[in-house]
């Protein structure tokens, strides 16, 4: 039996490749177009950022954006308060590169509009408040030498004020703190909250430097809320 060869004429042939070509060049065609565009030095990974939301360069405050909260000029130097949305979690921006996460973050603080605080002087201080749960809690920011430090000691009130003044007329405000003058024990209690309160300051440098006398309530402190208080006012602390 005889073996019949069927020859494909050379025209199919030619076809059949021209077609393998133009399919082979449709798929790089579709591979190259969803390639993403290139992405200029400096900004590789970093997705940009919806518009409107603010942000603070070397902040953090918590998982959201950092917002103005307060901002003054102190030794010719912006301090500037910045803070989430809730006001719970804040950082403080001291010119241009000083940032400094706040320790009373952890204390439950809340830092709004009134929260920042800053004197001049022979030292510039600034000091950040907020309200908490059961008082005030506040913390201070020290310029020696031209370098600002976080003494990394808060200051608490549970009679809700803590208040930025030069009592001792040194030329550096010291920091006024109002306590209801009653027995560690019995702190935070009922009882505790109605016991006559007094005033305690403390130098920056070296530490309480004596109180007030007792009164009924914070408002008869003068000055208060911002608590004005002199050298004559101080006398030994219970």
């Amino acid at each position: 039996m005889r073996t019949q060869v069927v020859r494909t004429p050379r025209s199919v042939l030619v076809t059949a490749m021209l077609a393998v070509v133009v399919t082979a060049g449709v798929i790089v065609a579709v591979i190259l177009l969803r390639q993403p565009a290139p992405v200029p030095d400096g900004e590789a990974g970093v997705p940009p950022l919806p518009d409107g939301v603010p942000t603070a360069p070397g902040a953090s405050c918590g998982y959201s954006a950092c917002r103005e909260v307060g901002a003054m000029t102190v030794g010719g130097v912006p301090v500037v308060l910045l803070a989430d949305e809730t006001g719970k979690q804040g950082v403080v921006r001291i010119g241009a590169d000083s940032v400094f996460p706040l320790i009373i973050n952890d204390m439950g603080v809340t830092l709004t509009g009134d929260s920042l605080r800053c004197v001049d002087g022979a030292t510039p201080v600034c000091l950040v408040r907020g309200k908490t749960a059961d008082g005030s809690a506040a913390e201070l920011f020290v310029s020696r030498g031209g370098i600002w430090r976080d003494p990394g000691k808060p200051y608490f009130s549970d009679a809700g004020t803590i208040a930025l003044n030069d009592v001792t007329a040194d030329g550096i405000a010291d920091v006024i703190v109002v306590r209801h003058e009653c027995p560690d024990a019995q702190s935070g209690s009922a009882r505790c909250q109605a016991a006559p309160v007094l005033a305690e300051v403390y130098d920056v440098a070296s530490g309480s430097v004596g109180c007030t006398r007792r009164y009924t309530a914070p408002s008869e402190l003068r000055g208060w809320p911002d608590v004005r208080l002199t050298r004559a006012d101080l006398r030994t602390c219970p």
